[in-house]
């Protein structure tokens, strides 16, 4: 079949784009998170945002954890230079988090699960190619990035009012400051954003090229990267120069895009493997992927594009040592392999004995955007959640449902008719028997809705 030059170019303009998101997404998915920070916290560069209170829905990131208490500081190092980020010891509280660059590769995991121990430590993000000494007394993280941030956790013990303020009170004995003020370190700036609507989800349109454009402009080009340019630069993106695209140019651009985020949550929910043979439930990385996270991308003969764009097209953040902290487990279907329809109700019968050493937690998300469910009272149950009911023997069941079952509103967790709907299982400080998985967490079973009442 014969083309015009007008229609090659069209075509190869679609075909790289379609690549460009593909592999630009987790800075996109960065960006939009630090353009929330700009927009809706009206906060910058070298500061912190933080949630003052478990997340509801107002949170708008990528699949968030609505029972701990999350602090994320965005570093910026071009202007200021190496920058200082003070963990505390866990003495009062517990942190759990990682820092990463602006592509969301893990520079190191702090606090309990982290280099620190839970003794508490001074990490510095150094700028790219920095040539300075640093002091013996930090941990140093070199970075091939001006910008980062980094996703901390707050976990309070319990979801009492007085373990929240506890926890909002110990998050704040982080600190971020540039290494040269470290004699007399200016006072952190936190930005609660715990009753803004943050609205970080990515822009599956014109906006996602913008977003890869400023990262283009501001930051270096990795090694890794360099097959990139002239693929970007044959979409318009190219460093040094304004991306100014023509309309016809625009309308490629979004069915490109779209076209990828299509590929990319078939590709969700088709490319893992059952975590549990005969069950649905699946961890959302392959061996490659998490190799890739752990040595930050350096491995040879390995580059898991696809996988990396599958991960920050759902979520947000990666973990260094991922299964030391905290593991997690997706479901997208229930036990008769059919969609989670926020219109019905099912039950989770959480097994007794959950191996963890801090808690565990279901949040349900809407599976379109893979954010918090919009306008819901909650999210999430937790092992944390104050009257949760457990069942006899120790179990736990947990509903999902337009309406709550009759006396089991602190065991529920609401969903909305008309969105389809996933839940995602956290365990924090997992232990031996979720790995070697003596420990099974069974599939998620639709009930009729006079069954859930009967169960209550």
């Amino acid at each position: 079949m014969a083309f015009t030059s007008s229609e090659l170019a069209e075509r190869t303009l679609q075909r790289r784009a379609v690549e460009a998101a593909i592999w630009g997404i987790p800075a996109v998915n960065y960006d939009a998170m630090y353009q929330a920070m700009v927009r809706d916290a009206k906060g910058g560069f070298n500061q912190v945002i933080y949630w003052s209170r478990p997340s509801d829905w107002k949170n708008q990131t990528l699949t968030p954890n609505t029972d701990a208490l999350y602090l994320m500081p965005f570093i910026n190092t071009k202007e200021v230079g190496p920058m200082v980020l003070e963990i505390p010891p866990a003495d009062e509280g517990t942190i759990v988090g990682t820092v990463m660059d602006c592509w969301q590769i893990a520079l190191e995991d702090v606090g309990a699960a982290g280099v620190d121990k839970g003794k508490g430590g001074k990490y510095l993000t150094l700028p790219p190619a920095y040539r300075g000494i640093a002091p013996p007394e930090y941990i140093v993280l070199p970075s091939n990035n001006y910008e980062g941030y980094a996703l901390l956790r707050s976990i309070p013990k319990s979801g009492s009012e007085a373990d929240i303020a506890k926890a909002v009170a110990y998050l704040k004995r982080v600190k971020l400051y540039p290494l040269w003020t470290a004699g007399n370190p200016p006072q952190t700036t936190f930005l609660d954003v715990n009753d803004v609507v943050f609205d970080a989800n990515i822009p599956y349109d014109q906006r996602f090229f913008e977003a890869l454009d400023r990262i283009v402009q501001v930051e270096p080009w990795l090694e890794r990267d360099r097959v990139m340019i002239d693929i970007l630069k044959s979409i318009g993106i190219e460093k040094g120069k304004r991306f100014v695209p023509d309309a016809k140019t625009v309308d490629i651009l979004k069915a490109a895009v779209q076209e990828a985020h299509a590929w990319l949550a078939t590709r969700y929910e088709s490319a893992f493997e059952p975590f549990y043979p005969g069950t649905h439930w699946f961890f959302p990385a392959d061996p490659e992927m998490v190799d890739a996270v752990a040595t930050s991308f350096k491995t040879t003969n390995t580059y898991p594009i696809d996988s990396r764009g599958t991960t920050y097209y759902y979520a947000f953040s990666s973990v260094k040592h991922m299964g030391v902290g905290q593991y997690y487990l997706f479901v997208t279907r229930d036990k008769s392999g059919h969609i989670l329809n926020g219109g019905k109700s099912y039950r989770l019968v959480v097994p007794p004995k959950v191996p963890v050493k801090q808690y565990w937690s279901a949040t349900a998300y809407d599976f379109a955007t893979h954010a918090l469910i919009r306008n819901v009272d909650w999210a999430s149950r937790s092992s944390l959640t104050p009257g949760l009911k457990m069942n006899a023997e120790g179990s736990t069941d947990i509903y999902f449902a337009p309406k709550a079952p009759g006396g089991k509103q602190s065991n529920w967790i609401p969903t909305k008719p008309g969105v389809r709907f996933e839940v995602l299982f956290r365990l924090y400080g997992p232990e031996k028997a979720v790995f070697d998985k003596t420990w099974r967490l069974p599939d998620i079973e639709e009930v009729a809705a006079d069954q859930a009442q009967q169960a209550a």
